[in-house]
């Protein structure tokens, strides 16, 4: 636009200078420099604007339904999950029937890790995933604890000088083995799932560590699984996720999603809908005091992406293999995917 606005004036203008004077002339070409300067300023000052309005739009994110910045998003996260923490458990039962424990075992069957496996089961907070993979690959209970020389311990930091926190947490694998490594952003959910490890008798073979699953505090090449259950679609950036995903396992390592997702058929859809809305945010007051917390859970469930774009966004990642399994009518669905 500028260029051509400049060359129009400078026609006209330079017509107009040939029947002038010398100091006409000078003149009209003064004031065609200045008509030329005046438009790139308009421009630039046109540019600058759109690019504040691309950076500000950059990065927003969702919250549930509403529209948030990046950065409180995360921190809106981090309080739903300190607010629920002590009544996750019991929420989960209720909101599902016990459905979710169904699941959840069905994504253990689907895994099938074997005595020796070296897992790492990010946004596990409360341990439902690692206890159910201790119990398969049959860790004995009441073992004594070793701070020391765990597998997510041999790196303190990762590539950008990211501490590892909670050092304490860290134990041995067990006599075959094993070991799993529960990696959550949130402490509340940590301790709840510490306190749970003890209560059961589990001192060997896992451990607790703080990090954001965007940016693991964990080494390359170090796991030869990674699991994520119902988790990561509270991440601001789902594609960062899967990517540390990737770095974190070793060549041959696999990797395993369950999440809420999309159900295909209307009728179902309907019922579920209406079920969601209406009921679980009670519930949430009822059970646990709290009905936002539980009004985002039921939103960003159908903010996540379905099935297919999110199979897709593991491929994109690196992974092969790739495929997902729905269960109860999609309701909820197993993603799978190897790093060859």
């Amino acid at each position: 636009m500028a260029a051509s606005f400049s060359k129009q004036s400078l026609f006209r203008l330079s017509r107009f200078s040939c029947r002038c004077k010398t100091s006409g002339f000078l003149n009209s070409k003064l004031f065609a420099f200045s008509l030329v300067t005046s438009g790139c300023r308009y421009n630039s000052s046109t540019a600058h604007t759109n690019s504040n309005k691309q950076e500000s739009e950059k990065h927003e994110t969702h919250f549930g339904f509403q529209s948030v910045s990046e950065e409180e998003k995360e921190n809106k996260v981090y309080e739903v999950f300190e607010n629920v923490a002590t009544k996750y458990d019991l929420m989960n039962d209720a909101m599902s029937a016990g459905v979710h424990r169904l699941w959840k075992d069905m994504f253990l069957e689907r895994f099938s890790p074997t005595p020796g496996t070296k897992l790492l089961d990010v946004a596990g907070g409360t341990g439902d995933i690692a206890f159910r993979f201790l119990k398969y690959v049959g860790t004995p209970v009441g073992s004594t604890f070793s701070s020391s020389a765990s597998v997510a311990q041999s790196s303190s930091s990762d590539s950008e000088g990211t501490q590892v926190e909670n050092k304490d947490s860290f134990s041995e694998p067990d006599i075959n083995g094993s070991h799993v490594t529960v990696c959550d952003i949130n402490q509340a959910m940590l301790d709840v799932g510490k306190a749970k490890a003890k209560s059961m008798g589990y001192s060997s073979g896992i451990s607790w560590v703080k990090g954001n699953a965007e940016v693991l505090p964990l080494p390359d090449n170090t796991f030869d699984a990674y699991t994520i259950a119902f988790g990561i679609r509270n991440c601001t950036h789902v594609q960062k996720v899967i990517d540390e995903a990737y770095r974190v396992l070793k060549p041959g390592g696999r990797f395993m999603c369950l999440e809420f997702s999309e159900v295909k058929n209307p009728l179902l859809r309907s019922v579920y809908d209406s079920y969601s809305f209406q009921v679980i945010p009670v519930m949430g007051q009822v059970i646990a005091g709290d009905w936002k917390s539980y009004q985002y859970l039921v939103e960003s469930i159908r903010q996540f992406p379905n099935q297919e774009t999110f199979a897709a966004m593991i491929k994109s990642a690196g992974f092969r293999f790739v495929n997902y399994e729905n269960l109860t009518f999609g309701v909820a669905a197993i993603h799978s995917a190897f790093k060859i």
